[in-house]
C-alpha cells in the first residue's frame, strides 16, 4: 500500500512539474498578428498596397513538453502566413460609421454602419483571454492554461463554416478575413484596433435586411425577439425547420458554443403573421480541437461538460444541448429532426465539402483540410442518429426554468420563460 501511495505521489509531482514547464514557455497573455510583408510597419503607407502577408499569432508556438501537456491543436494554423486584403473604413462600402465597440469577453469588435444602413461587425481573429483569467489562476501561475486554450480554436474556422453553411442552406454572416491598419477614421480606437487581423461580417441585428430572404421587416437579437413575442403573441412563430437544420449543422462542424447571444433572427412578415428565421453568428468555436493531457482533462464530460472536442464521433450529446434548444424546440416532432438531418446529408456531399475548403489559403488547407473534412463526413453519416438523440435530450431535460442568457431585461412572465411558444 505504501508503495502505491509513493507511486501516486511521484506521478502527481511529475505531472505538476511538466505542467509548469509547459506553462512557463511564454509569459504573454495577448499578442496581435505578425505582419510579414514589411520590415518597418510604422513607416509603411498601407494605402499603397491592397493586401498584406500576416500570421494570425505566433503566441502559441510550443516545445515538446508544451505539446505533450497542452496539445498541438491548431498552433501551426495560427503561425502560418496568409495573404489578406487591407481595409480602410473611409472607403469601405463608400465609407462606414463606427457605431460602438462590441461587448465580447475575448473578442475585440467594432460595429460599423454603411451609408445604406446595413450594420457590419469587425471581430478580432486574435482573442484576448485576460478578462477570463480568475485571480486564483494568476496566483498559482496557471493563467497560460486559459491563454493557450485559444489555440484549440481555428483562426479561420469561421470562413469554412460559412462556405459549408451556404451549401447546407443555413444563413450565415458572410465573414471575410481582413487587415485593419492604423488610420485616422479609427480615431480613439486606433491603438486598440489598428494593425490587427479581423473578420468583417454582417451583424445579426439591424433595421436593414442584408439576407436574400424576402419580406424581412427587421433583424433582431433573441432578447428583442422575445419582446416582440410578448407584444404580438400568437402572430409570431419561429421557423423550426430552419432552426433544427442550423443546430444539426452546428453538430456537424463541432461548434459547441451556441448560447442565446450567438443568434440573430430575420423577422419575415406576411400579412399579420410573422416568422422568425434564425441567423447563426460567432463561429469562433467551430472545429474546436483541444488535445494534449490538460485540454483532454478539461474537456472531459465530467469536468466541463459543454466543452466538447471536435472528434469523429460524439460521445456526450448532453453537452451540446443548451437551454436555448429546450426553449425553442421542446416537443417538436422527431420526424422534423430526422428530415432535416437527411437533407443535410444530401446537401453536404463529399464534393460540397471539398469545394468549401477552397475558401482557405492553400497553406491552411494543407494543414487542416483533410482532418476536418474527414470528421465532417464521419459525423454526416451518423447525423440521423445524432438528430434523434438531440431531440431525446431536449425533451428529457424539459422546460426552461429561468431566463435565457441575455434575456434578463425582458419583462418577467413565468410561462413565457418556459418555452417560446408556450401559451
Amino acid at each position: 500500500m505504501k508503495k502505491v501511495v509513493l507511486i501516486i505521489l511521484a506521478l502527481t509531482l511529475g505531472f505538476i512539474v511538466l505542467l509548469y514547464i509547459s506553462l512557463w514557455s511564454t509569459e504573454e497573455e495577448f499578442a496581435s498578428c505578425e505582419i510579414l510583408s514589411f520590415d518597418e510597419v510604422d513607416s509603411i503607407n498601407f494605402r499603397n498596397h491592397d493586401s498584406v502577408l500576416v500570421a494570425a499569432s505566433t503566441l502559441y508556438t510550443a516545445n515538446d513538453v508544451k505539446r505533450l501537456m497542452q496539445g498541438q491543436q491548431y498552433r501551426k494554423a495560427w503561425a502560418t502566413p496568409v495573404k489578406v486584403p487591407i481595409l480602410f473604413l473611409d472607403t469601405l462600402f463608400g465609407g462606414v460609421e463606427i457605431l460602438k465597440e462590441g461587448g465580447g469577453k475575448q473578442t475585440h469588435s467594432l460595429k460599423l454602419k454603411a451609408t445604406n444602413g446595413i450594420v457590419y461587425t469587425l471581430r478580432s481573429i486574435n482573442k484576448d483571454p485576460q478578462p477570463l483569467i480568475p485571480d486564483f489562476a494568476r496566483t498559482l501561475g496557471l493563467e497560460n492554461i486559459i491563454v493557450d486554450g485559444i489555440s484549440a480554436q481555428h483562426p479561420y474556422g469561421a470562413l469554412l463554416a460559412a462556405q459549408l453553411a451556404t451549401r447546407a442552406g443555413v444563413l450565415h454572416t458572410n465573414p471575410k478575413a481582413v487587415f485593419l491598419p492604423e488610420q485616422n477614421k479609427l480615431g480613439k480606437y486606433n491603438k486598440k484596433y489598428g494593425n490587427r487581423l479581423f473578420l468583417l461580417e454582417y451583424e445579426t441585428e439591424g433595421e436593414v435586411n442584408w439576407t436574400d430572404l424576402k419580406h424581412i421587416k427587421s433583424l433582431l437579437d433573441t432578447e428583442d425577439l422575445q419582446e416582440l413575442k410578448l407584444e404580438i403573441r400568437g402572430n409570431l412563430k419561429i421557423d423550426k425547420n430552419a432552426l433544427i437544420r442550423a443546430r444539426l449543422f452546428d453538430i456537424l462542424i463541432g461548434d459547441w458554443d451556441r448560447h442565446t447571444k450567438q443568434w440573430g433572427w430575420a423577422i419575415q412578415q406576411k400579412d399579420s403573421l410573422f416568422t422568425a428565421i434564425p441567423i447563426p453568428g460567432d463561429r469562433d468555436n467551430a472545429f474546436f480541437n483541444p488535445d494534449g493531457i490538460l485540454p483532454s482533462i478539461l474537456s472531459n464530460k465530467n469536468v466541463i461538460p459543454e466543452l466538447r472536442p471536435y472528434e469523429d464521433d460524439i460521445d456526450f450529446m448532453e453537452g451540446l444541448v443548451y437551454p436555448f434548444d429546450r426553449y425553442f424546440l421542446l416537443d417538436t416532432p422527431e420526424d422534423v429532426f430526422i428530415d432535416q438531418a437527411k437533407q443535410l446529408q444530401k446537401l453536404l456531399s463529399d464534393e460540397a465539402i471539398k469545394a468549401s475548403l477552397k475558401v482557405w489559403p492553400k497553406a491552411i488547407g494543407d494543414l487542416d483540410g483533410k482532418d476536418i473534412s474527414d470528421k465532417i463526413k464521419k459525423r454526416r453519416e451518423k447525423l440521423t442518429q445524432y438528430a434523434s438523440k438531440f431531440k431525446q435530450i431536449i425533451d428529457e431535460q424539459g422546460v426552461v426554468l429561468e431566463a435565457l442568457k441575455g434575456s434578463d431585461d425582458v419583462n418577467p412572465d413565468t410561462s413565457f420563460f418556459n418555452c417560446f411558444e408556450c401559451d
